[in-house]
């Protein structure tokens, strides 16, 4: 797949609340995901499609998604960015917040190779 046709699809499987298929069918086996900081036992840098599917399912098991919204995909060369609003509650603390952030990824050989988030200053 081309970039454009990566970004497309990975867009709508995210709008659909498909994170894991998103991961199973798009990424790379050697995927670097770069979080902004590390969070509860997790590094900030996760290399591997296993770390990449361990941190993914870690977030689906203790967060309740109430709301998400994707925007894009703006995409240029073997780049595209999408934009994530969240909405969730932790389900340990009841704490419920707002996320917004951009995920930044890199596609080679019609696999994302790299993703990066940056979340919204404030």
């Amino acid at each position: 797949m081309k970039t454009e046709e990566v970004a497309k699809k990975l867009v709508e499987l995210c709008r659909k609340g498909e994170w894991m298929q998103a991961v199973n069918s798009l990424y790379a086996k050697d995927i670097v995901s770069v979080e902004p900081r590390a969070m509860e036992n997790m590094p900030a840098e996760m290399r591997g499609i296993d770390q990449v599917r361990g941190k993914t399912q870690w977030f689906m098991d203790n967060h309740e998604i109430h709301d998400s919204k994707v925007t894009g995909p703006f995409v240029a060369r073997d780049t595209f960015v999408a934009k994530f609003d969240i909405d969730v509650t932790n389900k340990a603390s009841k704490e419920r917040m707002q996320m917004s952030e951009v995920g930044i990824y890199t596609v080679r050989d019609g696999k994302i190779t790299r993703e990066e988030f940056l979340p919204l200053a404030g």
